[in-house]
This record gives structure tokens, sequence and C-alpha cells, in this order.
């Protein structure tokens, strides 16, 4: 039992008590199930770091989602009705710690980022064998990128860490490299090391993150049929059309990181179902929206440069969050491939139907979904 401003709950908060400080309680949210078809792959990892595919498989996923926001669920469903089967694919695996060295001058980090980027074969060899208990032998170490700014050396650390979204594993390692390999090590001597200067973009949107990736790289595409845009999204392709690029200029009139409608809905609802970091929600709902006009429909997709999920560790591992990963196919070590694929046919399904009522002559459809379940007046 759980003491909140006077008021007990009813949800046993031991198994809640490794996840936060200072535990008074739980918060409850209402949990509904979109169901979306889609054709997924199953990937593997290399030794060398690239995702290998190594079959598909079409089924329907009934997609949990925690939110309160009137509408969210219907929307979704009817995107992923009027899409059919959604395809996806992951692309690329990386997740980045943004490390600084400060040095001397200009001529010492030009050196330094030099000497970095020629010693990371000798860096995957000492994180392999030294015997340092705080190291994750899960994160891997698979790119390094540079980038001087006067006298600091921007340091890009680029891992891989398995199933877990990996924020820990990668700092501890990132942490061991700064101190007890680059400061001791290195040809010049760096004035200071941080650990997190923010050249990535952690937990916000970036530049770098939308086009280098954060996390799971995932693409979902499908083909809105001209009899499904009318029946069920009720508007036509040119409509859409029309309001994709009104959009995507829109989108780079404002700087906007991101080309897309609403993913982060579609996002932080599966995040809260699953017991995912929702600091994550920004980074994560980075995407690319593409449509185009085929003989008999429309072609569209979303690209997420960083998808950052895990299916163990973390908030996986509490009670109702473990659950929920189990209904679609994603507890545990082996599936967290497949969990990036249905989070982005998700976010299309829903991309799909909201991008359909706001393209209705003056936006009326999409008015008055908000007017009719937009609770106070």
């Amino acid at each position: 039992m759980g003491l909140a401003g006077g008021l007990v709950t009813s949800v046993d908060l031991e198994p809640f008590a490794g996840a936060a400080e200072s535990l008074v309680g739980v918060a409850v949210l209402p949990v509904s199930a979109a169901p979306v078809e889609l054709e997924l792959g199953a990937y593997e990892l290399s030794d060398t770091g690239d995702l290998v595919e190594t079959g598909r498989a079409t089924e329907t996923v009934h997609v949990p989602l925690a939110h309160t926001e009137g509408g969210l669920t219907a929307s979704m469903t009817r995107g992923a009705k009027a899409a059919g089967t959604i395809r996806t694919y992951a692309l690329h695996d990386r997740i980045t710690r943004a490390s600084c060295f400060v040095c001397k001058n200009a001529s010492e980090a030009v050196a330094l980022a030099h000497w970095i980027e020629a010693e990371l074969p000798q860096m995957r060899a000492w994180l392999e064998s030294v015997d340092v208990a705080a190291l994750s032998k899960h994160a891997k170490l698979r790119g390094v990128k540079t980038h001087v700014v006067g006298p600091m050396c921007h340091v890009l650390w680029r891992w891989t860490t398995g199933d877990a979204v990996g924020p820990n594993m990668m700092t501890r390692n990132s942490y061991a490299l700064n101190m007890a390999y680059v400061m001791p090590q290195a040809p010049v001597k760096p004035e200071r090391a941080i650990l997190e200067a923010n050249m990535g973009g952690d937990k916000k949107a970036s530049a770098e993150f939308f086009q280098s990736g954060h996390g799971k790289t995932v693409l979902a595409e499908a083909f809105l049929s001209d009899e499904q845009i009318r029946r069920v999204l009720r508007t036509t392709a040119e409509d859409l059309e029309a309001l994709s690029w009104a959009g995507t200029h829109g989108s780079v009139a404002s700087g906007m990181q991101s080309v897309a409608f609403t993913p982060a809905s579609a996002i932080a609802a599966i995040f809260a179902a699953t017991g995912q970091d929702l600091g994550m929600v920004a980074t994560s709902s980075m995407a690319h929206g593409v449509a185009r006009r085929l003989a008999g429909g429309l072609q569209v997709s979303i690209r997420f440069g960083g998808i950052e999920v895990g299916t163990v560790g973390g908030g996986t591992t509490l009670p109702s969050a473990r659950d929920w990963l189990a209904t679609i196919g994603c507890a545990g070590a082996g599936t967290v491939y497949r969990f990036a694929q249905i989070v982005a046919a998700a976010a299309l399904s829903l991309e799909i139907s909201a991008s359909a009522a706001m393209a209705t002559a003056g936006s009326e459809n999409f008015f008055k979904a908000h007017h009719e379940r937009g609770g106070l007046r």
C-alpha cells in the first residue's frame, strides 16, 4: 500500500520499489489496443554491428496504448484499417553518448580528434579485455565521430546495447573510455573531460539524431488505395497529397526537426504502456513522413531515425509493462527489433488517420473529432 497526500493506493508497491526513489504510489492510466496488420522483418545483429534480415512474416498485432487523449485509439485503428498491411524495416541500430574533451587550443583538439578516430580498434579491444566491475559487456562500441569546435573535441561514442535501450550501459562504458583510456593515453592532455556535452541531443530533437539515428532506425510503408481512402478515411488521395505538400513546407519554414503530423502521440502512448523511458519520446518521435500519388492510390511511409526502446531492463520489468509487452510478443531478449517495428507501424497508422481528418475541406473532420472529444469547453 502507498500513501500520497493522505490517500492510500490499492496497488502493492513492492514490485515498483526499485524503479523510482521516494516511492509513494503509482499512477494509473487507461490502456486500450489498436489492431495493426504488419509485415515485419526478423533481424539479427552481425559481428560488425550491422542489421541482417533473416525472414519476414505478416500478422495482426493489438498495440497497447496508455493515454487520455480522446480519439487516439479510434484514429489509429481507422488508419490501420485503411492501410491494410504495413511493411516495416529495421535499418540501423546505434545509441550514442556525446562526450567532450576541452583542450588547450584548437590545434590540440584537432590532434586529439585524429588520434581518437585512429584508436577505435584498440579501444574496442580494451573494453573487451579490461577487468572493470562497472563496465557493461552488453554495450559494444561500434563507432566514433569527432567534431572540433575551437578548443573542444566533441566525441560521439556509438554503441549497440542488445535488447536494452542502454543509456546506463553506454554511460558506464563511455566514462571508462574517457577517464581510463583517453585522458591518460592521449598524445595531448585535455584540460577537462565531460561525459555528456549535448552534441547528440539526448532526449531532445536534434539534426544529428534525425539523420544518423539514436536507437533503432525504422521505416514503415503502406499503400492506400483510392477506395480505402474514400470509404475509410472519407477524403481523397489528391487532398492528402496537398496536405503533405503544405505540411512539408510548414516544417521547413519552422525549422522543425521532423516532417510528420503527430507521431509523438502514438510513441508516448506505447511507451507509457510498455515501461519505456518517457523522456525519450522527444527523440524517438522525430520522423520523416512521405506521401506519393501512384496509380490507384497513395504510397505513404514514415522513417524514424531513432526509436529508443528496450524489451529488457528498466521499466520493462514492472508488472503491467511486462504483461503488455508479452501480449505483442516483445517481452525479453531477442524481441527489440520486432518491438521497434510495431511502434513505427502504429505511428504510421495514426499519421494516416489524423492526416486524413486534416485533409478534408477546411479540416472539418479534424475539428469535429476534437470538438466532440475535447472535454471542457
